[in-house]
Order: C-alpha cells, then sequence, then structure tokens
C-alpha cells in the first residue's frame, strides 16, 4: 500500500485518497526544482539565524541537514510535491522538534515561485548562448557567400537578386531582437518572490532582501500578492521562445524548400539528412521538419498557458502548477531546435550558380526599369508598363532578359507607352547581370558586397558583446551561490550565535 505524507495532514483535514494525490502531485515536474529548492531553504534558515527567529543550535542543525541532502535525493510519487519531500527528509535527519521549524515564514507560494525563477534564470542563460550559438553559425557562412548571388523570393516566386550572405543577416538581426527580448525577460524574473509566505508577508521580523541576495536576485519582488499569484514572467517567456520559434521555423521552411531539386540553391549535409524506405534517390530534410513540427509545440503551450492564466482570480491558484511542465517542455524544443540546426547551417552547401535556369533571367526586372527612369528620363509607372509587356512577350517566346535586344525594347515601348527609346546593348546587358544588381543596390542594409561586409563586422561585435552579457550573469550566479554556500558551512559548524552576518 502506498503511504502519502502525514506532514499536512492531521489538522484541518483528515486522510487523503492516494490517487487523488498522485493526480494532483507535481512531483514529477518537480524534479527539476530540487536543487533550487534546497537553495532556497538554506537562504532562508540562515536569514532566520540572523534574525534571531530560530535558535542559532537548531538553525546550525537545519543547515546541516539541508547540506547532508543530494540534489538527486528519491521522489516518492505518493507526496504532494518536491516541498514536502525536502521537509520531510530534514525531519528524518533532526527530528519533528527542530525540523518544523522549517517552515517557518514562507509557503510553499513563494516557495515554488521562486525555485521556478531560480531553474529558468539558467535556462534562460543556456538559451541566451545557444540563440548566440546560431548566430555566429550564419555569420560564419555569411563571410563564405557574400558574393554568391541567390533568387530573393516573395510570395515564393523569384523576386530579385540577393547574395546568400544577405540572406543569412536577416535571420541573424532576427535572432539578435530574439536575444534582446531574452535579456529584458530575464531582468523581470531575476525578481525575488520569498518573504510573500502565502499572500500577505509574515509577522515574524524577516529579511525579504537578505534573502534575495543569498540567491543572487537583483531585487524583492514587492508586492506579496503580486509575488505569489503572478506568472507572468512564464507567459513572457513563453512568448519569447514562441517568437524564436517562428523566426526558426521560417529558416526551417527556407532550408526545407530551398533544397528541393525545384529550387536547387542549398544542399543540406548527409549527417542531417535521411532517405526514403522504397525511393532510393531521397534525400529528405527529416531532421529540419521535426524542428518544424516541435516549433509548432511552443506555440501550443504559449496558447495554453495564456488561456489558464487569463481566466485566474487574483493570488495563488492550483492551476499554476499546470502551466510549469509546458515551459520546461518548450524550453527543451527551442533549445534543442537551436543547437541541432546550428551544426546543420556550419555544413550547409550552397550552389554559387543557380541564373543559369531561363526563368530567373527576370529576377531584375527592376533594375531594367530603373535603367530607362535614370538614363532615358522615363517615368517609373511607364517603365514599370514596358518591362511588365517586355516580360510578357519575352515570357511567350519561351526567351529571357539573355534574349533581349535593343530593337525589341524599343518595339515594345513604342507599342505600350508611345515612346522611342534609343537604347544601347551594353545598357540591357549590364541591367539585366544578377551580379552587377547587387553590387549596385548599396543603400543601407542592401546585398552589395560592400554593405553586407560592414554589417557583417558588426555583427560580430554584436556577438562578443553577448557572450560578455552571458559571462557576467553567469558570474553573478556563481558569485552568490558560493557566497550561500560559504555562509552555510560558517553557520553549520557554529552552535553559538558568534558568528558575524558577513558584510555585504
Amino acid at each position: 500500500m502506498v503511504k502519502t505524507s502525514r506532514l499536512l495532514r492531521g489538522g484541518r483535514l483528515a486522510s487523503v485518497r492516494k490517487d487523488v494525490v498522485k493526480f494532483t502531485s507535481s512531483i514529477k515536474s518537480d524534479r527539476r526544482l530540487l536543487k533550487s529548492v534546497i537553495k532556497i531553504n538554506q537562504a532562508h534558515v540562515a536569514m532566520l539565524m540572523e534574525q534571531k527567529i530560530i535558535e542559532w543550535p537548531h538553525g546550525s542543525k537545519l543547515l546541516q541537514a539541508l547540506s547532508q541532502l543530494e540534489p538527486k535525493i528519491k521522489l516518492k510519487p505518493s507526496l504532494e510535491d518536491v516541498h514536502v519531500a525536502l521537509e520531510e527528509e530534514v525531519n528524518k535527519k533532526v527530528g519533528q522538534e527542530i525540523g518544523g521549524n522549517l517552515h517557518i515564514a514562507k509557503s510553499r507560494n513563494d516557495q515554488v515561485s521562486t525555485a521556478i525563477k531560480m531553474e529558468l534564470r539558467q535556462n534562460l542563460l543556456d538559451l541566451m548562448n545557444s540563440v548566440t550559438k546560431l548566430q555566429e553559425a550564419l555569420r560564419r557562412l555569411a563571410e563564405k557567400h557574400i558574393r554568391t548571388v541567390v533568387p530573393g523570393h516573395t510570395h515564393l516566386h523569384p523576386a530579385q537578386p540577393v547574395t546568400f550572405a544577405h540572406y543569412l543577416l536577416s535571420y541573424l538581426d532576427m535572432l539578435e531582437r530574439d536575444l534582446h527580448r531574452l535579456e529584458e525577460t530575464y531582468q523581470r524574473v531575476n525578481l525575488c518572490p520569498m518573504g510573500a509566505g502565502a499572500l500577505a508577508t509574515s509577522s515574524f521580523p524577516i529579511d525579504r532582501d537578505r534573502v534575495a541576495e543569498l540567491l543572487g536576485f537583483s531585487e524583492v519582488l514587492e508586492n506579496s500578492i503580486d509575488a505569489v499569484g503572478s506568472r507572468d514572467f512564464v507567459l513572457e517567456t513563453m512568448a519569447d521562445l514562441t517568437i524564436i520559434s517562428i523566426d526558426v521555423s521560417r529558416l526551417v521552411e527556407d532550408l526545407i524548400l530551398w533544397s528541393s531539386p525545384n529550387f536547387g540553391i542549398v544542399e543540406l549535409p548527409d549527417r542531417f539528412s535521411f532517405t526514403s524506405s522504397i525511393m532510393p534517390q531521397k534525400k529528405n530534410p527529416d531532421v529540419l521538419e521535426v524542428i518544424r513540427a516541435r516549433t509548432s509545440h511552443v506555440i501550443g503551450n504559449f496558447l495554453a498557458t495564456a488561456a489558464t492564466l487569463k481566466a485566474l482570480p487574483s493570488s495563488y491558484n492550483m492551476d499554476f502548477q499546470e502551466i510549469t511542465p509546458g515551459l520546461w517542455e518548450s524550453l527543451e524544443n527551442v533549445r534543442n531546435s537551436l543547437t541541432i540546426l546550428s551544426k546543420l547551417v556550419a555544413e550547409l552547401k550552397v550552389f554559387k550558380n543557380v541564373f543559369h535556369k531561363p526563368f530567373l533571367s527576370f529576377s531584375t526586372s527592376t533594375e531594367l526599369a530603373n535603367m530607362l527612369v535614370r538614363k532615358h528620363k522615363v517615368p517609373f509607372r511607364t517603365a514599370h508598363r514596358i518591362v511588365g509587356s517586355l516580360t510578357k512577350i519575352l515570357t511567350e517566346q519561351k526567351s529571357t532578359f539573355s534574349d533581349l535586344t535593343p530593337e525589341l525594347l524599343h518595339m515594345v515601348a513604342q507599342d505600350s507607352s508611345g515612346l522611342s527609346l534609343n537604347i544601347h546593348l551594353r545598357d540591357i546587358k549590364e541591367a539585366t547581370d544578377p551580379f552587377k544588381f547587387v553590387e549596385s543596390h548599396k543603400a543601407r542594409g542592401g546585398p552589395s558586397p560592400t554593405e553586407v561586409n560592414r554589417m557583417l563586422r558588426i555583427r560580430k561585435q554584436w556577438t562578443a558583446v553577448s557572450e560578455s552579457k552571458l559571462s557576467k550573469k553567469k558570474l553573478e550566479l556563481n558569485e552568490a551561490n558560493n557566497k550561500l554556500q560559504s555562509l552555510v558551512q560558517s553557520y553549520s559548524s557554529s552552535d553559538t550565535k558568534s558568528v558575524a552576518k558577513p558584510k555585504n
């Protein structure tokens, strides 16, 4: 027979059905919070000792017991959550008389929110690192293809020539905005709910700032109802993950399409491809398709979280427990997708001569119209009509711009707009050359090699700045943890009040 915890029974409530405990238990999801929960209890007990809320010898024994807990202690599925499990383990070591004081001036409500934030902080740092790794992979590939001209598309149709480097920069820049959103979210995650209690703080003279300091938070999340009753930091994180997923899914979709024979712009590495069980000629983009599917799960988790939160009254509700697994799943999906995609991009093959395909010839049509505007003072709308008519005729003749002559252009201009134009062949050739098209587009943010080189230099600096910020945040958390563990060791080894509170 499975026994449930008696820790919270025997007072207001009698026994509870074991199937009810199993149904409501968060133990499975809580496993990843155990390490954080131990630290929270260590910081809380140290604060209680400093504030003379508990006797120093009792606090010392509690800290000793907490330090002896393995981060991977067995969490029985019969227990409600990790908080009850930890308290039971402490009671086994020090007895109920001392262990019963572990929960003075705190609630599972403020503790679980703090634990989620502590775990989420580390996950956000790991995620930001994964974003910068993909940015770096895109930048390195772009540096190899500054002069590789490929067709840009709108409405999935060939539009205008760009360089492959210019195309990659578009996603690198999207990811930079994603990174900034994560950095802003981290600041709000890094606010400490501890000390809020169930919803109204405590009548004991607790020091919330001290606990926040020991746990590496930048500030206290002040209002106690807000501290325990808000999960906007979860929703904000999942919104960030949703935007990243959309950006990544669009890149993946491009690579799936561009690697197909109909496009033939890139070839996926063999190590990231699979073949058909029946058709031996196939090279399928299975990895990319799995990423595309898993990003949709992230969007689903965000919508489920939003739907859950919008229906809740203020303060703590048990519904909060049900949204946390979706947060961890989404983080894992996005981080793993970014990691695999970074490795795939590093080995991607890009074809350098795709403009031999006849239908791509017309992608320089805008520049042909621009030439008529610049050299022959034709109004742009008139030039647009002339080149449109010309394209229609050449398409019907199964010809391309390589077959265009000054005579044909003159005839079409005369018929469509009543203009008599004396066009030189070299002007036609220059206007319809894909590489010259790219070279001429030197406006800020354009595809010209000069402009792309400039942007790449700046993006390289972005990566250095991002890595520096990440290192600083990791260092801050490490220093806070080292400070906490040093304090725990000091307080645990003394059963008197002679140990002074360390200076900040």
